[in-house]
């Protein structure tokens, strides 16, 4: 018999039902990610009763529990590399378990290989709690790479002043104010916090006062084959200067700006590079000698040359719409395949099918982080993001194993990141620390391999409506969508379904004006699998209930068909048939 567990309503409903009502409390822990061996410290914000115990969990096993005793405590996870797991607060009353929170952690000695990728994009003048406040929120969400963006005064010479004299401030090429001290700062904060600090920088972005630098004229890119016009960009007007285009084959600059970032690495302790492109706005371009350039091919050398001239530093290199990423950068020595989303890939179909399109691309051999601008539109004036639609976009990357990188100062809804025009609402912001919480602890099934499959599944009744990955657009959908997608893995002996809920709603990720509605909540629905496999287990979770905490799930078996009840479908439900 299967101890039972109490979902979670809203106080209020809870004491006009006459149930007790649960003390919730926040958890932190003092790092982001942990290097195997390290001990956990963690924090809650308020007492509970003697009677709470503290469960430690890998997947839905119990590793201990034991018992609570105040607002603080330690704990050593297993040595074992790159694992997951979940610590939950706990009380039982008469035998039923009421969940206080919980929280995850992730072990893992390398950050690339379950890449959590956040931001930083303001660095005027701040105090130590100001950058205190914003590092222990990316770590509440284990956010364990930062891209520093924007930080540097140009960008063919990241360091402003020299290494011997740096400069304390200077102005970035939007002409903010920037301050050493707080760059220094955030780097050390991240640092202590386990995460990895990135410098974003273009391949091939030169200022109008470049040659004054060293950048030579022979170096560019050229729109024609007489050398007469330089690529540049059509930047904002807010810009300190024109963008204009390197070669990124081209070898000269290649060292010329390595070594630039070899001064600003003896400045700034960064861990690697991340490199940004413009995609391709100008079609044909030429080197100096009127040849002409593969621009998409022009990525893989370039990123070969920084590996090689540095090392020992990490690199990302943002395939913008997927722009030179096959056989280019996905082939390159980066660390993990980072897509900026662009328009036609509008629906949620298109999401993962990058995901799963850079998985062939680098051999299944490193993972995918999508920037992927939510409520773009309503971000030119203000308000507050979306909540649906922001769940359902992480819901869809996250159970295709990716990331989405949303997180920084302030939640990202443009390609100019310190665009900060739109807000958090409440239920967002605890949305996500579940979404996060969930993304690592259950890392190990979301993101350790697998192969996706359609398995055969059914509502019995026809209830609801429901089919296999992926959705279906067009009039057989209805103005609204109308199903709930099951996207199928299996794991080394496990089989999981992952339940995407989108009854009554559409399929455009990015909901531009903030539109998106909730999902249709679904409850105490029976589900039925055909396998020929023995099931020994069926196991639930879902970041939208229960913090995450796994429950077993009592089936029955006819034949090869195995039924049983979901009991609870908001945006996102994984199931795992052991």
């Amino acid at each position: 018999m299967k101890q039972p567990f109490r979902y979670f309503l809203p106080l209020l409903m809870l004491t006009v039902l006459g149930c007790k009502q649960i003390t919730l409390v926040n958890i932190s822990t003092d790092k982001a990610v942990y290097n195997p061996g390290d001990i956990v410290s963690f924090t809650i914000d308020k007492d509970l009763p003697a009677s709470a115990r503290i469960r430690y969990r890998h997947l839905d096993h119990t590793l201990e529990v034991v018992s609570y005793s105040s607002r603080t405590w330690t704990w050593q996870p297993p040595k074992t590399d790159f694992k997951g797991y979940l610590v939950d607060l706990y009380s039982l009353d008469n035998g039923i378990e009421n969940i206080h929170g919980s929280i995850a952690v992730d072990v893992s000695s390398d950050w690339t290989v379950f890449p959590r990728y956040g931001f930083l994009s303001m660095f005027p003048q701040l105090t130590s709690t100001d950058m205190d406040n914003t590092i222990k929120n990316l770590s509440r969400h284990h956010i364990n790479g930062l891209q520093f963006y924007d930080w540097s005064e140009k960008h063919h010479k990241p360091l402003a002043g020299t290494v011997a004299t740096p400069s304390d401030n200077w102005l970035d090429i939007a002409n903010r104010p920037t301050y050493k001290s707080t760059v220094q700062g955030y780097i050390t904060r991240a640092h202590d916090a386990g995460m990895k600090t990135m410098s974003y920088n273009l391949c091939y972005g030169a200022l109008n006062d470049a040659s004054a630098d060293g950048v030579k004229d022979t170096w560019y890119m050229y729109k024609d084959v007489t050398h007469t016009n330089k690529a540049d960009f059509d930047v904002p007007g807010f810009l300190k200067s024109p963008i204009y285009a390197l070669d990124p084959s081209n070898s000269s600059w290649q060292k010329y700006i390595a070594a630039a970032n070899t001064n600003m690495y003896a400045v700034y302790n960064f861990d690697g590079y991340h490199i940004d492109q413009l995609g391709n706005p100008w079609g044909s371009v030429y080197n100096y000698t009127g040849m002409p350039i593969n621009l998409a091919n022009s990525f893989h050398p370039f990123i070969q040359a920084m590996k090689t001239m540095n090392p020992d530093k990490r690199l990302v290199f943002n395939a913008v719409n997927q722009f030179g990423q096959q056989g280019s950068i996905a082939t390159a020595p980066v660390d993990f395949l980072y897509t900026e989303v662009w328009s036609p890939n509008d629906n949620y179909f298109d999401l993962a099918t990058i995901i799963l399109n850079n998985n062939t691309y680098s051999s299944n051999t490193k993972k995918t982080v999508l920037a992927a601008y939510m409520n773009y539109n309503k971000a030119n004036s203000g308000g507050a993001f979306n909540t649906p639609s922001v769940l359902y976009t992480d819901a869809v990357i996250f159970a295709f194993g990716g990331a989405h990188v949303e997180l920084g100062e302030h939640m990202l809804a443009q390609e100019y990141f310190p665009n900060a025009n739109l807000q958090m609402p409440d239920d967002l912001k605890n949305s996500l620390v579940n979404y996060y919480d969930f993304s690592v602890s259950y890392q190990n099934l979301l993101r350790s391999g697998g192969t996706f499959n359609n398995p055969i599944i059914a509502v019995p009744g026809n209830s609801y409506s429901i089919s296999n990955w992926p959705p279906q657009i067009g009039p057989q959908e209805g103005p609204m969508g109308g199903k709930i997608y099951v996207v199928g893995k299996q794991v080394g002996s496990k089989q999981i379904l992952h339940l995407l809920n989108f009854l009554n709603n559409t399929q455009d990720w990015r909901d531009t004006d903030g539109n998106k509605i909730p999902p249709t909540t679904k409850t105490g629905f029976k589900l039925s699998y055909t396998t020929t496999q023995t099931v020994s287990k069926i196991w639930f979770a879902s970041p939208d209930i229960n913090f995450g905490v796994a429950r077993e799930l009592t089936f029955q078996r006819t034949g090869n068909t195995v039924t049983f009840t979901i009991p609870f479908l908001r945006y996102w439900d994984m199931i795992v048939v052991e």
